[in-house]
């Protein structure tokens, strides 16, 4: 409005103003129709350089090829009738499923040990479809009554669970350890839950006890099982007692030395070129800056480690569990090179026979035996009864023989003279070796039979808000045992410590426990004597303080004793009889206000 004003009163601007508006339109005019004459030349020359262009057919993306997740079709295709799934954390679950996978050829059935992660479980259902069929569970209980890391997936899948599995025929053997509240707690699970679903059982549920002897409870169980899988599907032992090699021995005389794994726990040079994220498959080789001991005399030293794990982007929390892999005494790996007359730097790899086997080698292959024997295979822990009978072909003493054999075996005198002569005798493979002079197997099957070397898991003992980039833990070793090496490959487990708000009282007991909280501490004296000692303070933080209970230390007998010590507080101090006392530590527990880190 202001223009407008100052233009009516003067008619010569007026005028001026008209005629460059005129100069300027026809500027853009001419502006704009070449903006549109370049624009149309520019799409018409493009569209026909598109259209010029000789039509070249696209490269089709190769896919990457889909794991089968269904048992069944596998079953189907390689001729198997039995499935033996199996939760396992430590590797005794899984090989309690390879062994009766291999017994069933002895009655004219072929098995098959599978990983339930690695399959579609909901096709139990299904399994009615192959004759003679038959699904067996080897499940471990791990921590406070939890499933194993693999077997979580299983264990969501039945509780959500509505498809009948009335076709199914199924048998359940638990492993766990009664020093621990919830015995066997997965085995139980699974063989209830699948009877509800309409699933039939053919035999008892086992439970196996690794307190006491889990092999022979594992032995027995399995001695009363295949009776009654010959009686259900109808079919006989055929007598076939000869061994069975699971994998075939490849010797590579020309090879890459790059491409040999030389203790790696998965990626090939992982530890030449670490990578985050780091887990059991891929763990860090931390650098151990401090090794003490923190005791003095005594049969087992109680050592402090600390580990360097800057650069790793580890994080923990105190009372988190970390895993470190060990390694075999190179003097062990040396004598039985020796006795064996091998070539420990033989390279070798073992091929599973098995091709449609989703496990393809025992251990990292390819690799040298001194590898295998000092980083992959467990060698200083007594053997199993399946070794024994396996190595037995080999003895060519009649006597040594009959013994390897009769110690395996379910009879009562086999047994015995197993427990006496392996279990508490501590033989491992070595000594055994070395008593029995004519026990000489080839070293490749040696390999195929031993266990998987697993790694330890051990409490964490500092603070990372203190301690940073470092990491403590005490574990105990055997006098006789040399000290840590400069690096160890480490991992964080999966079990985490309880959060506790800052605000709340703790009561941490156990042999050795820290914490910025109320605290109860037991080195020398039996913890549950300082309990008792304190006991009008301890029930006052329990009833009143809201108090947490952490206990950390010994399964079978501290923890134990520690528990019984607080029925006592509460039955005497809360007026209440000795179930209701129990009933109401049961509910600290669900609560989540007495926790254990305890071991056995």
């Amino acid at each position: 409005l202001t223009a407008m004003g100052e233009a009516s009163m003067d008619p010569t601007s007026a005028a001026d103003s008209s005629a460059q508006q005129d100069s300027l339109f026809s500027m853009m005019d001419v502006f704009l129709i070449s903006l549109i004459t370049g624009l149309f030349t520019y799409w018409f020359f493009f569209r026909k350089k598109k259209e010029e262009v000789p039509d070249i057919p696209k490269m089709q993306p190769v896919a990457a090829p889909v794991r089968d997740t269904s048992f069944i079709e596998k079953m189907k295709k390689t001729g198997r009738n039995i499935v033996v799934f199996y939760g396992s954390q430590t590797g005794t679950a899984e090989e309690f499923a390879n062994r009766l996978s291999k017994d069933a050829h002895r009655y004219g059935l072929r098995g098959m040990a599978a990983d339930p992660e690695e399959y579609d479980l909901s096709d139990l259902s299904r399994l009615s479809e192959i004759d003679k069929s038959l699904a067996v569970f080897c499940m471990a209980t791990y921590g406070e009554g939890d499933p194993t890391d693999n077997a979580q997936d299983f264990y969501d899948w039945l509780q959500e669970a509505d498809a009948g599995l009335s076709g199914l025929r199924f048998a359940v053997f638990g492993l766990g350890n009664k020093t621990y509240e919830h015995f066997n707690a997965m085995g139980k699970y699974v063989d209830k839950r699948l009877e509800e679903l309409g699933a039939q059982r053919i035999f008892e549920l086992g439970l196996g006890d690794d307190d006491g002897n889990l092999e022979e409870d594992f032995i027995t169980w399995r001695e009363q099982f295949w009776p009654a899988v010959c009686e259900h599907l109808g079919v006989e032992a055929t007598g076939e007692e000869s061994s069975i090699r699971q994998y075939e021995l490849v010797v590579h005389t020309d090879v890459n030395m790059n491409k040999v794994y030389t203790g790696e726990m998965g990626r090939l040079k992982s530890y030449e070129n670490q990578k985050p994220p780091f887990d059991a498959k891929n763990p860090f080789l931390a650098q151990v800056t401090e090794n003490r001991k923190l005791n003095e005399g005594g049969e087992r030293h109680l050592m402090h480690l600390e580990l360097d794990i800057s650069n790793s982007k580890i994080r923990y929390e105190s009372g988190d569990h970390v895993a470190v892999y060990p390694a075999n005494d190179s003097s062990l790996v040396n004598q039985i090179g020796e006795i064996l007359g091998t070539d420990l730097d033989t390279v070798m790899s073992l091929n599973n026979l098995d091709e449609e086997s989703n496990k393809k080698h025992p251990f990292p292959c390819p690799t040298s035996y001194r590898t295998a024997l000092t980083y992959y295979l467990d060698i200083t822990n007594p053997p199993r009864t399946n070794v024994l009978y396996e190595l037995a072909q080999y003895a060519t003493d009649t006597g040594e023989q009959e013994r390897l054999r009769k110690m395996a075996s379910s009879a009562a005198e086999g047994k015995a003279l197993y427990l006496s002569w392996v279990l508490e005798a501590r033989r491992n493979i070595l000594a055994i070796l070395q008593d029995m002079p004519s026990l000489r197997p080839p070293i490749d099957h040696l390999c195929e039979l031993l266990p998987r070397l697993q790694a330890r898991y051990y409490s964490i003992a500092s603070s990372s808000k203190v301690e940073g980039t470092t990491l403590f833990c005490c574990p105990s070793a055997p006098a006789r045992q040399a000290g840590a090496p400069s690096t160890s490959p480490v991992s964080q487990s999966q079990e985490r410590s309880p959060a506790f708000p800052p605000s709340l009282k703790v009561c941490g007991v156990g042999a050795l426990q820290l914490s910025p909280h109320s605290l109860l501490v037991s080195c020398q004296v039996y913890v549950q004597h300082l309990l008792k000692k304190n006991k009008e303070n301890v029930w006052k933080l329990l009833n009143e303080g809201m108090a947490h209970i952490y206990v950390c230390g010994d399964a079978r007998n501290m923890a134990r004793d520690v528990q019984n010590a607080f029925y006592e507080i509460v039955s005497e101090f809360g007026s209440m009889s000795q179930p209701q006392a129990m009933d109401y530590v049961k509910k600290l527990m669900t609560k989540g206000r007495y926790s254990l880190d305890v071991w056995s």
